[in-house]
Order: C-alpha cells, then structure tokens, then sequence
C-alpha cells in the first residue's frame, strides 16, 4: 500500500475519512487597546460570550463562523500615567462582531478520535464589529458619537463623524482537546485589528469648548474637555487628546466547548 503523507498526515491508497462539523459556545472575556488604555493586556477584561460553528476540511484546516457580543471601556482616572489622569477621560461600548477565520492545526486533530486528542492552533480572519462609545455624567450614560467631542462636523473639523460598524481582522491562537466523543474543549486567545481610532471616542486634538457649546450642547461641550486642571480662554484647543498615529484594538478570549454535529461525505484518496 503505498501511503502519502500531507503535513505529517498519512492517507494510503482508498483511505477513507470522515471530517465534521461542530457548533458551539463560547464564554470568555473582552478588553481593549487604545488611547485610555496603551499597552496593558486584560486590564479591564469584561464578560462576553457567543457561538460559533466550524467547518473542519481535514485534520488541519478548519473554517469557523462565529458571533460573539463583549463589552470593552477604560477611565484615565486608574490610570498610571500622570497625564492620563489629568486627561480624566472615561468610556465604555458594547463589541458585536460576525466573523470568520481560517484555523491551522499543528498536530492532527479530530474530536473523539484517541489518535488525535489534541493540538496547538493558530487563526486569521475577517469580522464586521459594532460598536458605540459612551460617557458617563452625572449618573447618566451619553453616546457619544452624536456629540462630535472632537468637533466632527463643525468648522473645527471638517472630517465626518466615525462609522459605528467598521471591519476588523481577528487573529491569535489556542490549543483543542477532546473531552468526550463528540465534545471538544478550546482555549483561545484573539485580538482583532481595527481599521478605527475611536472604540474609545479619543483620536485626535480638543476642539474649541465654545463651538461645542454653541453647536453641541453643554453635554458635549462637557464630555469633550473634563481635564482636571481647568484652562481659560480655550486653551486645550488644539492641543492632544489622543495619538491618532495607530488604531484602536480589542480581543475576545476564552474557552469554546464545540460539540460534533455532522459527518461530511467519506473521502476517498486514490494517489498513484
């Protein structure tokens, strides 16, 4: 019998093998990267959960569909940097994101197969999130995309106001094992790349509190400034509020228990 090997896999002569499909839940947590939050990995990690269903070709490569909801937000008043502090700037936003991604298997891997308990993975994808800043004042929560803080819309800023669904790119890796014959357990670690500066709602520079004012609103006008050292005559216009020069990310992590659900069609491989 003369036996062909295709990444370490070995497939002889009218092998037959009989790939799945598995849905699934996922239960984990969200956070976020970004201007109020620059570089400190699960700091603030909020519940988030979804399902998924993958799609396996082989014992390597699987497609997974999935939907998953989380929250992500940041306040500057925990943070360690002084200056964010002063900034005083805080937000939160619901993440609901469809998406899809290709999954890579170092070692075979098939849920109630002893032959192939578990594996290593790594994944890459595409998504659609949603998303929807807000701030709290006075024990009320503002969308804040409406109130242009960054005078969106106005002579101070002639760019439109953000799009509050935008694409992202999910990508990270995880390990599978099987629990039972048709019960398989990940854990998963992903972040998402945006195409967005603004999860947060802070990007660029402060714009003139009295044209917010004047066109916005006092909410607005309150929301866009609330640094703790108070300047007169305008002068955080103009001045950073953020670092527009990389976009903002976010990540949902955490344990996906999928179940067997289907056989697809036994495949024959005639190799001469």
């Amino acid at each position: 019998m003369v036996m062909v090997y295709f990444l370490n896999i070995p497939l002889a002569s009218g092998q037959k093998d009989n790939y799945t499909s598995e849905v699934g839940l996922f239960l984990g947590g969200s956070y976020y990267i970004g201007d109020l939050n620059q570089g400190n990995h699960f700091n603030n990690t909020k519940l988030a959960g979804g399902v998924i269903y993958r799609h396996n070709y082989n014992l390597r490569f699987t497609l997974q569909g999935n939907l998953f909801y989380g929250s992500i937000a940041a306040d500057d008043s925990k943070s360690h940097n002084f200056g964010n502090q002063q900034r005083n700037l805080s937000f939160k936003s619901p993440i609901i994101e469809a998406g899809g991604q290709f999954e890579f298997n170092f070692m075979p891997y098939k849920i109630g197969d002893e032959k192939y308990p578990f594996s290593p993975y790594l994944f890459l994808g595409i998504g659609i999130f949603k998303f929807n800043p807000q701030a709290e004042l006075n024990g009320e929560w503002y969308d804040l995309q409406p109130l242009s803080t960054e005078g969106q819309g106005t002579i101070a800023n002639a760019s439109k106001p953000y799009a509050l669904i935008q694409a992202s790119v999910p990508f990270g890796a995880g390990i599978k094992f099987n629990i039972g014959k048709v019960v398989g357990l990940s854990l998963e670690w992903g972040m998402r790349k945006t195409f967005t500066d603004y999860l947060d709602d802070v990007s660029k520079t402060y714009a003139p509190n009295n044209l917010l004012l004047s066109t916005k609103g006092t909410i607005a006008a309150t929301l866009a400034d609330r640094s703790l050292i108070q300047n007169k005559n305008n002068v955080n216009s103009g001045r950073q509020r953020g670092f527009s020069g990389t976009n903002d990310w976010y990540s949902f992590s955490g344990i996906i228990l999928s179940f067997k659900i289907a056989g697809a069609k036994e495949k024959c491989y005639n190799m001469k």
